[in-house]
Formats: structure tokens, C-alpha cells, sequence
């Protein structure tokens, strides 16, 4: 428990340092990065490398109330195949940490399964979009964090970026094909719904509407982060910041109220 509580006051910490920052960036212009660097980091299929670390604290989960954090590593990184095509590769690693969860008094620490998208996407066209392959890797490093199943399906994004709005929809769907036999199967789909205004001070305010349906168990979670977000520069390093609440929406999403803090690492190119 002592562990789980140090985790949650770094968490804490963060977010009152990225709320300062966000807030910062809303209000000055900035030198360097911009509006067009915001509305980058809000395109998934961007063509620019990036680096962002999600931070997800919910709290009051399940029967013993229970937290859970996780830090979900996701390096973005486009490779261009043609003059016309690009392959965007995202990666998500997630580290978990939870506690009171699978029993009371019971703390789970480390990697869950890994999830590989890649997508393919015109370098131009007036609806920016991406289609191809996501798959899953069952490199769960604790018996609770992981489904022991492989797992494949496709995955898509579609949106717009009109002046300072972006919006579109994510959509994946993953059915597992092997692994260990006495494990339930995976058939789940995630819908992801978002909005991004950005100003040219590279601040901004989003929506994200996050609906993970799972069709094996029949059961639904759905989460809504509002999201203040900035971009700004840490000496030569680029990076983007954001913070908001995520609201579990229905009776089935675990958890009460929660935070999530994101930092990113932007790589530009020379």
C-alpha cells in the first residue's frame, strides 16, 4: 500500500506541474512551438516522431475500492514508404501498478500486454485518414495484468483539421487466435470519439470519448476526458503537455473520478 501511495503522490505532483505549464502555454505566445506542433500532436497518423507518456489514476475500483495507475509508453514513429504513402507505427506499453483490486490488500506491479498499431495513410488528402493491422502481445509480466491470449484485428482513423479544430475517430477491434487455453478469449472493440482546439500559442482544449466494448463478457467501459493541453520547450527538447479528469460514464466502468497527465517528447525532423 505504501508503494501504491508514493505512485499516486508522483502522479499528484506531475499533474500540478503539467497543469501549471498547460496553463502557461494558454496564456503567452510562444517562440517556437506553435499552433501547427499542437494540431501534430492531435493528428494520430501525423508525420512526426513522438514519444507520449499517459499517466491514468483511477481510484475506488471494484468491491474493496481499489486504485490502479497506468503509465502507458507509446513511441510514434512514421516511416515513409513512398511519395504518396507514409506507415505510422504506435506502439502502447502499459505499467501498471494497482492495489486492492484482485483482493484486498493485494498489490500487482508491473507490465501489461502490449498493443502494435500500424497505419497506413496518404500523405495527402482532404480527409486525413489511416487503416492497417493492430495486434496483441501477451508479454504481461503478472498473471493479473496480462490475458495470455494473442490477439489481431484492424484498426482505423478518420478526421478533419479545419483552422484551429481537429476531430475524427479512432476505432479498433482485436479477437485473440491462440494462447493459453484455460483463459477466456479476447473479442474487444475501442471507440474513440475526440476534439482538439488548438491557438496559436500552442494551447488547447479537447475532448476525449474513450468506449471500450468487451463482446466475450458482454460488458462496456466508457470513460470522458476534457483535456487543457500546451505545447512548449524544455531547452531544445520539444514536448507537449496535458491534463484533465477522467470520467467513468455508466454502471459498468470501473472506478470514481479520475486524472489523467500526459508528457510528450516531440522529435523533429533536421
Amino acid at each position: 500500500m505504501k508503494h501504491i501511495k508514493e505512485i499516486e503522490m508522483k502522479l499528484l505532483r506531475l499533474t500540478v506541474i503539467i497543469l501549471m505549464v498547460v496553463s502557461f502555454c494558454m496564456q503567452t505566445k510562444a517562440q517556437s512551438p506553435d499552433e501547427g506542433l499542437a494540431k501534430q500532436l492531435a493528428n494520430p497518423v501525423a508525420n512526426i516522431i513522438s514519444l507520449p507518456i499517459q499517466n491514468n489514476l483511477d481510484m475506488g475500483i471494484g468491491e474493496y475500492k481499489g486504485s490502479r495507475l497506468i503509465s502507458n509508453v507509446q513511441p510514434v514513429i512514421p516511416l515513409n514508404l513512398s511519395e504518396k504513402w507514409i506507415l505510422i507505427t504506435r506502439t502502447i506499453v502499459p505499467i501498471v501498478s494497482q492495489y486492492n483490486i484482485s483482493a484486498p490488500g493485494n498489490n500487482e506491479y508491473g507490465i501489461s500486454d502490449v498493443v502494435i498499431s500500424g497505419f497506413l495513410s496518404p500523405k495527402s488528402s482532404k480527409v486525413i485518414w489511416g487503416a492497417g493491422p493492430v495486434v496483441m502481445l501477451p508479454v504481461g509480466t503478472d498473471d493479473y495484468l496480462t490475458t495470455k491470449k494473442w490477439g489481431v484485428g484492424p484498426s482505423v482513423v478518420v478526421l478533419m483539421q479545419k483552422n484551429a479544430l481537429t476531430y475524427g475517430l479512432l476505432v479498433n477491434q482485436i479477437w485473440s487466435f491462440t494462447g493459453d487455453d484455460e483463459r477466456s478469449d479476447v473479442n474487444q472493440a475501442y471507440f474513440n470519439p475526440f476534439i482538439t482546439y488548438n491557438w496559436k500559442s500552442g494551447g488547447g482544449v479537447g475532448l476525449t470519448f474513450e468506449w471500450t466494448e468487451n463482446w466475450e463478457a458482454n460488458t462496456s467501459s466508457i470513460y470522458l476526458t476534457p483535456v487543457l493541453s500546451g505545447v512548449t520547450s524544455l531547452g531544445n527538447q520539444n514536448v507537449g503537455l496535458s491534463i484533465g479528469p477522467r470520467i467513468p460514464i455508466g454502471s459498468e466502468t470501473p472506478g470514481d473520478l479520475g486524472i489523467r497527465a500526459s508528457f510528450t517528447f516531440i522529435f523533429l525532423k533536421k
